[in-house]
């Protein structure tokens, strides 16, 4: 009879356990993009960002060919991570390029999160190569898009099937919440949520404008 005690599971996220790859968040990338609205896309690409800065993971953000034929990284998460460099690359594969391994070696995190565009290569190839070297990957799907969705649909489905574990930019911030109670992450989760969280995001505001409602009291 298995014991039942008060402590996450190893298979949630925390903060500290990984490593943010966003991929290819580029106007070039998202104009073909059909599998996902692009103001959803936006909107979902700027909440993970923000998650990642609340909880301080460890984040690398990469494009392809920005100067020359892609453009620019999101607006949205430029702004959140304004100082931070942003690898530039000619590989469809991310993992392909040796400064995203260094990096991903510096850190020397086991667990990578990957989201970007599109899922069927640009996140296809670096899931299926970080695994193939032992890494645990995970893909944030709506904060991803393919040019169809049955192209972005597949992709997923061969990635599950090689290992993948697949979450929405909301879980993932609710997963590094996780308690309530966490007072110092609190103030500002409940922030993203209302300005990216949609449906939920407009509760929050319903319940503290009406009667002052709060998860944690």
């Amino acid at each position: 009879m298995p014991k039942a005690e008060a402590r996450p599971g190893k298979l949630l996220l925390s903060p500290s356990d990984h490593t943010l790859i966003l991929i290819d968040h580029q106007p070039q990338m998202a104009f073909a993009t059909r599998s996902i609205d692009p103001i959803l896309l936006r909107n979902n690409a700027a909440l993970l960002a923000r998650a990642a800065r609340e909880f301080s993971v460890s984040t690398i953000l990469t494009t392809v060919a920005e100067k020359s034929f892609s453009g620019p990284i999101f607006p949205e998460v430029r702004s959140v991570f304004p100082d931070s460099e942003i690898i530039d690359r000619t590989t469809m594969n991310t993992w392909e390029d040796p400064r995203i391994c260094d990096r991903v070696n510096a850190i020397g995190k086991s667990r990578i999160v990957f989201a970007g565009l599109w899922t069927s290569v640009c996140i296809v190839g670096p899931a299926l190569s970080a695994i193939d070297q032992q890494f645990e990957v995970y893909v944030i799907a709506d904060a991803c898009g393919d040019i169809s969705g049955e192209a972005h649909s597949l992709a997923m489905e061969r990635m599950i099937q090689a290992g993948v574990r697949p979450m929405t930019s909301l879980q993932y911030l609710l997963e590094l919440q996780r308690d309530w109670a966490r007072a110092e992450t609190y103030s500002q989760t409940v922030a993203t949520s209302i300005a990216h969280g949609g449906g939920y995001g407009l509760g929050l505001i319903y319940a503290k404008s009406m009667f002052g409602g709060g998860e944690g009291h």
